[in-house]
């Protein structure tokens, strides 16, 4: 056994004695070395002043604890200038001044508290023989110290929420070698602009297409070349689009009303005896639809009176955000809940198939009775079910009648796509659409050009589409464009985007979660570093 132990033992140690007990090892050792160095100026010496006992743990052993027994030593320093007279020697590959753990065992336990946290890694270094509390964990972890990173020449800026909506930092990473630079505790333009100043050399920043990190870019580095992401370039060109096609919901409504009497009045069709179930829950739809119009007439009265978002709100019931969405879209959303199926459903949908095969397909009915069986949902949700069995039911009626108008939303997205890709009905209700609002066929070619540019490499065109947007629908898009231009031919002629930023996000977001609500920034940051 002490040949073992003299094996992994520090080579600065000599063991002297092994002392077994029931749930350790306790090591007895003495230094090699006859002689040690001051700390203050450096000269050796060998004249011992005394002796005292010092117990360090070390890494486990078989399972156990390790405790060594150091019988260490204090020296008289040889120099007669130096101001310190008396020094405790130094064992640098073994302990640190003044430790109780030495530095193996130090490092194996701050990996731990860096992977999983402050008293998860206490849990886990108790199972593993290595004992030390979370409160040391995450002392170890803000005291750690990084070496600096080789200086960067291609940074992606972004933000990060400490509170969704209404706190955020700052991440930066190293786009090349796709590791985190640095985490920042807000998100401010003099901050950015610090660090940027303090790490010179950077040539190159990708960012999103926030006027904070335009700015900050521009005073910290004003030499390096600003990016902005082709993502957030095209999700400002969909929203630009939902806004002018908010703004023309009468002319949107008034193409799907088109679309539907033509076809109707060309397949010259039967009432869908099935429908009944359907109309019920329609009828539901078109009476939440109707309490969303009155809040937004409200919302819209309000606002005329001289009124903010932020005195709104209060007042009708609903968040400042909403408010600002509603007013900005020009009208209240429209909602539809996609196909999902119901938990609630589960214990009855044996009842429920039963009762349809014998020919019950009222939904009212049908709600009324599984809601004596203990069912706890909704009538809609009862429709939801009868109006998904009636589509998967055998019809009379042509496929044609049941063409539904698509959402604003969706509409936004076809304005912008090739005609020759779409469906034979979606392409008649665009032609109507088209007849209705002329100006919205010139904003889908519009922002059919601008997605073309983005994704190919050559930026000849850019400033003839601004020229040619700037009287239509997506003015404000264009004018947002033509004052970052720089940075939009850079993100079409660059390779460089905010991607690698994002995964880092995602890291960021895990780490933060992991915290229990323990993460301060100092603590955040270092872990974060760690893991990059």
């Amino acid at each position: 056994m002490l040949h073992a132990f003299r094996s992994l033992i520090s080579p600065e140690l000599t063991i002297v004695q092994i002392l077994p007990q029931a749930d350790r090892v306790v090591l007895v050792a003495r230094p090699k070395a006859l002689d040690s160095c001051c700390p203050c100026c450096g000269r050796q010496t060998r004249r011992v002043h005394s002796h005292y006992m010092r117990q360090l743990t070390d890494l486990p052993w078989q399972g156990r604890v390790v405790e060594i027994r150091l019988h260490a030593r204090r020296f008289r320093c040889a120099n007669s200038q130096c101001p310190r007279r008396i020094f405790t020697e130094r064992l640098p590959e073994t302990v640190r001044p003044k430790a109780r753990r030495t530095v193996r065992l130090g490092e194996s336990q701050m990996a731990i508290g860096f992977a999983v946290g402050g008293e998860p890694g206490s849990r886990l270094s108790d199972r593993l023989a290595m004992p030390v509390s979370g409160d040391t964990l995450l002392r170890m972890i803000r005291a750690a110290g990084f070496e600096p990173p080789q200086a960067p020449r291609v940074v992606g800026i972004d933000d990060w929420a400490w509170r969704k909506g209404q706190r955020y930092g700052t991440i930066i990473c190293d786009l090349e070698r796709n590791r985190v630079l640095d985490l920042l505790p807000d998100r401010n333009a003099d901050t950015v602009a610090s660090w940027l100043e303090r790490h010179p050399g950077i040539e190159i920043i990708a960012r999103d297409r926030a006027g904070v990190y335009a700015e900050g870019a521009h005073r910290g580095a004003p030499d390096a070349t600003q990016v902005a992401d082709r993502w957030y370039l095209l999700q400002n060109l969909g929203e630009a689009l939902r806004l002018a096609v908010g703004r023309h919901r009468k002319a949107v409504k008034a193409a799907g009303k088109a679309m539907t009497s033509e076809m109707a009045a060309n397949d010259d069709a039967e009432p869908d005896p099935s429908a009944g179930t359907s109309t019920k829950l329609d009828g539901l739809r078109q009476s939440r639809r109707n309490q969303r119009s009155e809040l937004y007439a409200e919302i819209l009265q309000l606002h005329s009176s001289g009124m903010s978002p932020r005195q709104i709100a209060p007042q009708i019931g609903i968040c400042v955000r909403t408010v600002e969405r509603w007013l900005a879209a020009g009208g209240e959303p429209e909602l539809r809940r996609p196909q999902t199926r119901s938990v609630l459903m589960d214990p009855f949908q044996e009842y429920l198939e039963k009762r349809w095969q014998e020919g019950q397909h009222n939904g009212f009915k049908l709600w009324t009775e599984i809601k004596s069986r203990g069912f706890a949902g909704s009538r809609a949700t009862v429709y939801r079910w009868t109006a998904a069995r009636d589509k998967k039911r055998p019809s009379s009626a042509p496929p044609n009648v049941r063409w539904r108008p698509p959402s604003r939303r969706y509409c936004a997205w076809l304005l912008s796509q090739d005609p020759s890709l779409l469906d034979e009905p979606t392409v008649r209700f665009l032609r109507h659409l088209h007849n209705n609002a002329p100006e919205l066929s010139t904003a889908g070619e519009l922002a059919s050009r601008f997605a073309t540019l983005i994704r190919g490499d050559d930026d000849a065109g850019l400033e003839q589409w601004i020229e040619d947007a700037s009287s239509s629908e997506l003015a404000s898009l264009a004018a947002g464009i033509d004052r970052d231009i720089a940075a939009v031919r850079a993100a079409i002629t660059q390779p460089w985007s905010m991607s690698p930023v994002e995964g880092q996000i995602n890291r960021l977001k895990t780490i933060k979660r992991q915290m229990y609500g323990r993460s301060g920034y100092p603590l955040l940051r270092n872990r974060l570093l760690a893991a990059a």
